[in-house]
């Protein structure tokens, strides 16, 4: 929403600067977006002022050309040369200073400069009007008749005042505010100073007249109420020239006086109007009534739609539509350059309703923005009134017959219940009942009754207006009061704490579990549960014994005769299970124990987490063909337990485990943490598992012994982040994650991520070789990175890559 702090100020003088004002509106909850400063001209004629020719000559060099000498009132006359044949000695001109620049009215802008024309010094210029873009003409300068001072500003003289337009991010609730007449009340209340709506104490209409338009509502709830007034002899033209500034300075585009001036009051007042040709309105009936499911109907835009059986619509005496209330006019009705006799429209329409066919029709209006969030049903007539008196001034219009006000049920303020402890319960802050009085009264809230009840003390009983539609309860008025006594106002009590600011307890280890269980489910992981005792011949060659098993000394069945060592076997045998059920694509996780044997013969009992992964990582779609669990897949899924524990960023060595075929074992301050990779086919054969197994086991019991819960808060950054890429060649044996730690050892402030998005080997690269393609994201945070800096750390990273890894970097 625009709002023209010129406009503005009619309704609300104050000398205010703009900026304070919108700092005031968005404190209250009016915020201001942006700011705008409107000129009538280009340039508002800055540097350009009144003078007087002192003396005129011709020019030794140039018979079309004067030399002048003018006083522009700072005590140094000045010498101009000018082409103009009208110029001469006594003359009151419009003179741009050096340094001016001007905005014609063809051309581009130019700036004065002091210079040598045909040899003699020019300092200014003396304008003509086109110069200026004040006209056309350029038939000569300027002259003036005034007595203003020589060095008066041009742009007083003739009456170019700048603009402030503030855009406004109204909220839905707040429908009151939604006009020039809306923020001036909320001026009212943070400036505490008076406003007012403008005059219409000059309007007078007759008391009676044969010919009037007659009002019938059909539907009082999805229309309260109607008013209507009939003008005659209206002259449809354009409109003058400060009703089209006004409109052009919030964004809209004249188009005639009449339509103007409705346009003008829905901004000013908040109140949307709408004018009939009302010589296009049948037998001089209108009626209110919802529309015949089906009937064609013609909008002014030119579209033929077809009215559902809840639209509202203003139809004629024989029910033909002629407007969508409250959203948009018919075409056939509508104000034309034909035009003489009008029949202006003020009402109330239920949000309901109007929201309801704007929606159906896809129809998004100025009226209905407004109807949809309420109007104010009292603001009704007075808006009339102040159309037809523009109308009289702008469009020759007479007032040919008394208002229309069909107002059958109307519309009561809301009664609400205002204890004040409450307030000082709600705020925060003891505000007293004097500074409370008072905001309220300048909201137009009424206190009806103080104390209701003998035993109800520091009670009011408020009279809410029905402009302010939000406010209906007693938690709406305690955000008013606070909006205007001002969220800045309430101070921060020394014990204000909040929770993510406080130092965090240690952990509960059930939730974290339950944390780091709902992020492998979130991933489309199951959850499994495997027996504590398992079979002593997974663990054991045959005729060697374990010594490190924990036995069993009255087992019931030889293959439940120790406690597990390892989760690994028992998961196995669940993935058994499903595959010779054909259920191939498994994905589990499971927090279990193990247990073992020290050489001391001391037993030592663990909490591990494990992950299996085996068939297909993702079932096959349209979009996508089903591809194998690869190591990548389940490594992710383990860097995203270690990350929400903290722990991103581990370093990585091969594994040695002897259940697995290769793989990594993830390290956190050189402290082993889990072991990933592919289970051995020794132990898939011994298990009868057919299909490759994705296998890790991490550490549960040290990860949640160093799990500590961060908060760490940084502002966004401001700064752009910048991406480099290098191919690296190095022998096979050189892992990724030891360039990553060169490079991190290297570049600890400016490097924020690194990741290898290719891998190739080939005959190209030679035996024994393999190329990582390699980004780094380079980020600062207090500054832009400039190319020098980019290429520096670059060539740092460059130089230890070879020195470290005996990379070559492919160019």
């Amino acid at each position: 929403m625009r709002i023209s702090l010129d406009w503005l100020k009619t309704l609300i003088p104050t000398d205010k600067p703009a900026a304070e004002i919108g700092a005031l509106l968005t404190g209250s909850g009016l915020e201001v977006e942006s700011l705008e400063e409107l000129e009538s001209i280009p340039g508002g004629l800055r540097g350009v002022v009144l003078g007087t020719v002192l003396t005129c000559e011709r020019h030794p060099d140039a018979d079309k050309l004067s030399l002048t000498t003018v006083d522009v009132g700072d005590g140094t006359p000045r010498q101009i040369v000018c082409g103009a044949p009208n110029v001469a000695a006594g003359q009151r001109v419009v003179v741009a200073l050096e340094g001016a620049t001007l905005h014609p009215a063809s051309g581009e802008p130019f700036k004065i400069k002091k210079s040598k024309i045909r040899g003699a010094a020019s300092e200014g210029m003396i304008c003509a009007e086109d110069e200026i873009g004040l006209g056309e003409s350029h038939a000569g300068i300027m002259v003036l008749d005034t007595d203003l001072p020589n060095g008066t500003p041009a742009a007083d003289y003739f009456g170019l005042g700048s603009d402030t337009v503030y855009e406004i991010g109204l909220t839905p609730n707040r429908a009151d505010a939604a006009s020039h007449y809306g923020v001036a009340r909320e001026l009212r209340a943070l400036l505490r100073q008076p406003c007012h709506l403008p005059d219409v104490s000059g309007f007078a209409a007759p008391e009676s007249a044969a010919n009037n338009i007659k009002v019938t509502i059909e539907d009082i709830e999805a229309a309260p109420r109607y008013a209507g007034l009939l003008l005659e002899n209206v002259h449809v033209g354009p409109s003058p020239e400060w009703l089209q500034r006004r409109l052009r300075s919030i964004g809209l585009s004249p188009i005639n006086n009449v339509v103007d001036v409705t346009n003008f009051v829905l901004h000013e007042l908040g109140q949307p109007l709408h004018a009939f040709d009302a010589d296009q309105i049948t037998d001089g009936q209108i009626r209110v009534k919802r529309a015949e499911a089906g009937e064609k109907f013609v909008t002014l835009d030119g579209v033929e739609r077809s009215l559902k059986a809840e639209d509202l619509v203003i139809a004629d005496a024989h029910g033909a539509p002629m407007a969508l209330a409250g959203v948009f006019g018919g075409q056939t009705s509508g104000v034309s350059n034909a035009t003489t006799r009008v029949f202006l429209e003020s009402a109330y329409f239920g949000p309901a309703a109007v929201r309801r066919s704007s929606q159906t029709h896809q129809l998004k209006t100025d009226a209905s923005f407004r109807f949809e969030r309420g109007t104010d049903p009292n603001m009704v007539p007075v808006a009339l009134k102040r159309a037809a008196l523009l109308l009289q001034e702008v469009a020759g219009a007479t007032i040919a017959a008394p208002v229309v006000d069909e107002y059958p049920a109307p519309v009561p303020p809301a009664t609400v219940r205002l204890r004040l402890p409450r307030v000082e319960r709600l705020v925060g802050q003891y505000i007293a009942p004097e500074r409370i009085r008072q905001i309220l009264t300048d909201l137009d809230i009424e206190i009806s009754e103080e104390n209701p009840d003998a035993g109800d003390q520091d009670t009011w009983t408020l009279t809410v207006p029905p402009h302010k539609v939000d406010v209906t309860r007693e938690a709406d008025v305690i955000e008013e009061i606070l909006r205007i006594y001002g969220y800045n106002n309430v101070a921060l009590r020394p014990n204000n704490s909040a929770s993510f600011l406080a130092k965090f307890p240690n952990p509960d280890p059930e939730v974290t579990r339950v944390k780091i269980a709902s992020l492998l489910s979130g991933q489309g992981f199951s959850e499994i549960l495997t027996n504590s005792l398992t079979n002593s011949l997974y663990f054991e060659k045959e005729g060697e014994a374990n010594d490190s098993l924990v036995r069993i000394l009255n087992y019931n069945s030889v293959d439940l005769n120790v406690l597990r060592p390892t989760l690994l076997h028992s998961g196995l045998e669940i993935i058994r299970h499903n595959i010779n059920r054909r259920q191939r694509d498994l994905k589990f996780y499971e927090f279990g124990k193990t247990y073992a044997q020290n050489e001391n013969g001391k037993y030592q009992e663990k909490n591990k987490l494990v992950v299996y992964l085996t068939g297909n990582a993702a079932g096959e779609t349209w979009q996508h063909k089903s591809e194998k669990a690869a190591f990548h897949d389940l490594a992710g899924a383990v860097q995203q337990v270690l990350a929400a524990l903290g722990f991103s960023g581990a370093a990585s060595q091969p594994v040695q485990h002897e259940y697995l075929a290769g793989g990594l074992t993830l390290l956190v301050h050189n402290q082993p943490l889990a072991q990933l990779g592919a289970v051995s086919a020794s132990v898939l054969k011994r298990l009868d598992v057919t299909q490759p197994v994705w296998y890790a086991e991490l550490d549960w019991d040290a990860l949640s012994k160093k799990y500590k819960p961060t908060l760490t808060a940084r502002e966004l950054p401001k700064f752009p982040e910048v991406r480099r890429d290098l191919s690296i060649v190095v022998d096979t044996a050189v892992t990724f994650d030891q360039l990553q730690q060169i490079a991190r050892k290297t570049e600890k402030k400016l490097l924020q991520s690194i990741n290898v998005f290719d891998v190739y080997a080939g005959e190209n690269l030679g035996a024994g070789k393999k190329s990582y393609s390699v980004s780094f994201t380079l980020q600062d945070y207090g500054q832009t990175l400039s190319e020098q800096a980019i290429d520096q750390v670059m060539q740092k990273l460059i130089q230890q890559f070879e020195k470290q890894a005996g990379a070559l970097i492919r160019k």
